[in-house]
Parts: C-alpha cells; structure tokens; sequence
C-alpha cells in the first residue's frame, strides 16, 4: 500500500492517477476540512483523515504502508502559509513511518534546496530533506525546476494575472531568471517507476525539463497560448514583494504568491538532461504542453478568486 502526503494538490491528484492506472493501492492522507476534498474522481482511492503534524491519527493512516510519497507544500498559500509546519510535519511523519515499519519515503523538494538558504521556502525545504536524510528509513529526495500543468500553481495563476492587470505585467528585474519547466505527467511519471528502482535509494536527484526559459519567456508563451498581449516591465523584486504582500492580504485569494518572487530569485536548473538519464524517459516542450490554457475565460476566472475568501 503506498500512502501520498499533500494528496488532494495540483501533483498529488496527478501521482494518484497514475499510481492506480498502474494498478497500485493507494492511500490519500486528507487534511480535516469542510471542503469536499480535491481527490481524482471516480477512482478508487482509500482515504485517512489527518494534518502532518497529528501523531496519533497520522501513525494509524500509516498501517499496511510500504512507501509514502511525502508531496506536502504550504508555499503555494502565501504570506499566510506557516512553512514552519512542514519541518514538524516531517518529524511526526518520520516518526509513524519509523514504528509503522514504512520501507521508503519519497520526498519532493526544489531545485536550490538547502538549509542555509537566504530564502525561506529553500531554508525549509532543505531543513525537511536533512530530517530525512537522517532518518534511517530508505529514501529518495527529487528536487524539481517548475512543475506545470492544467490547474497548477504557476501558469494558470499567470494567466489569471495577466487578465487582472491591464496593458502591463510585471516581472522582477531583470527578467532574466532562468527555469527549467517540466511536465507534471513526466515528473509523476518518473515518480512511479522509483517504485521498481531501488537503485536510486539514498539519493538526492535533480530533475527538470528539456529545456531552459527565462521568466519572461514563459510569460510570453502564456500570453501567446491565451490571447492575451501585455507589456512586459521589469520592476525590483522589492517593490514586487510589497506590492505581493500588500494584494494577497487584500485578496486572499489572489491569483499570486509572494514566495514566487523567492523562488525566481535564481536560476532554478539543473542538468539539461537529468529525465531522461536517470529515468528513461523523454520529457515534452514547455510550448508542446499548453493547450490547457486556451479557451478558457481568464478575465472571469480571476474575479471569481479574489471575491472568494
């Protein structure tokens, strides 16, 4: 049985998909919510209800398990995410796993990891990763460039912004900042067959797409793919994070994210051809893999996330 941490995110419901078309029982660890949980529909998946940082329920949803895909990340909510939660979070998860009898954890961190980060998404995710390294449980740490797809958190939310913001984008200075985008059905994809590898047991693996973009050409592939023409501006990261801030106070909701700004701070690539060595497998163009994002009423489906609260 494996269990999937972070199930009912844009890369969790991927990975259980695919993990079930494979024919793998799977377990969604569910965050107690009013909210209907965001699971794949219509497939058969056990469900356990419980927060990462609960012991005693996070140590009975761990019965039976024999690998956990450990996907939990709070950056994506903003200046009200509490980071600080996924370093608990992996310690109790660590300790279930430990009594459990879990075999392996498979933990997905970022390109640029590391616990002496100036950043503070990079400072936890490499914090987490040495948590586990330390464990005594067999492991592999996948650290990705910009995983993208239908209803991410990156290229749907640029093409929310792009409708919200009239004539202009901005983008942090200089623009330059180069990423690696890679498909999320690749990087779930070369998730399940770690399954069949042990080979990379005790590993930290860098994997990205097959090519480099700057940031603002993968906003000009977005507004290209979208309809939708801005011009491009470059501002101080600065002056963008206050005005991040300042939004996503205002709207909750916001189509944004101030630890973006973290994250585009530097280059986030590795080795151009890190799928394909270590996973054999090819992985699409960013350009190939953005028919998502035609067709859709982005001007509308902006206002629909700011008014929700």
């Amino acid at each position: 049985m494996i269990l999937v941490t972070g199930a009912t995110g844009f890369i969790g419901q991927a990975l259980i998909r695919q993990l079930l078309a494979d024919g793998q029982p799977v377990r969604a660890l569910i965050r107690p919510s009013e909210d209907s949980p965001g699971l794949p529909k219509g497939l058969a998946v056990e469900a356990a209800l419980s927060t990462i940082e609960d012991f005693p329920s996070l140590r009975t949803a761990m019965v039976d398990i024999d690998t956990i895909y450990h996907l939990v990340g709070l950056e994506w909510q903003g200046v009200s995410a509490d980071l600080g939660v996924e370093i608990e979070g992996i310690q109790s998860v660590i300790q279930a796993a430990t009594e459990a009898g879990v075999s392996r954890i498979i933990y997905l961190s970022h390109i640029g990891a590391d616990r002496a980060s100036a950043y503070t998404v990079m400072k936890v995710k490499g914090i987490v990763e040495e948590y586990i390294r330390k464990s005594g449980l067999a492991y592999t740490i996948i650290r990705t460039g910009l995983v993208y797809g239908e209803n991410d958190h990156f290229t749907t939310a640029l093409a929310k912004l792009i409708a919200v913001y009239p004539f202009l984008f901005f983008l942090p200075a200089p623009g330059n900042a180069m990423l690696q985008p890679v498909w999320v059905e690749d990087l779930v994809t070369a998730l399940t067959w770690l399954l069949d590898n042990d080979e990379l047991n005790s590993q930290t693996i860098e994997v990205g797409g097959p090519e480099f973009l700057s940031i603002r050409e993968v906003v000009e592939a977005v507004m290209q793919t979208t309809g939708m023409n801005r011009t491009l501006v470059n501002l101080r990261p600065s002056t963008l994070r206050m005005v991040a801030v300042i939004l996503e106070y205002l709207y909750p909701n916001f189509p944004h994210s101030v630890y973006w700004l973290d994250y585009l701070a530097n280059d986030r690539t590795c080795e151009i051809d890190s799928v394909s060595r270590h996973f054999g497998l090819l992985p699409v163009r960013f350009n190939n893999t953005l028919d998502y994002l035609k067709g859709q009423r982005w001007g509308k489906l902006a206002r629909e996330s700011l008014r929700r609260r």
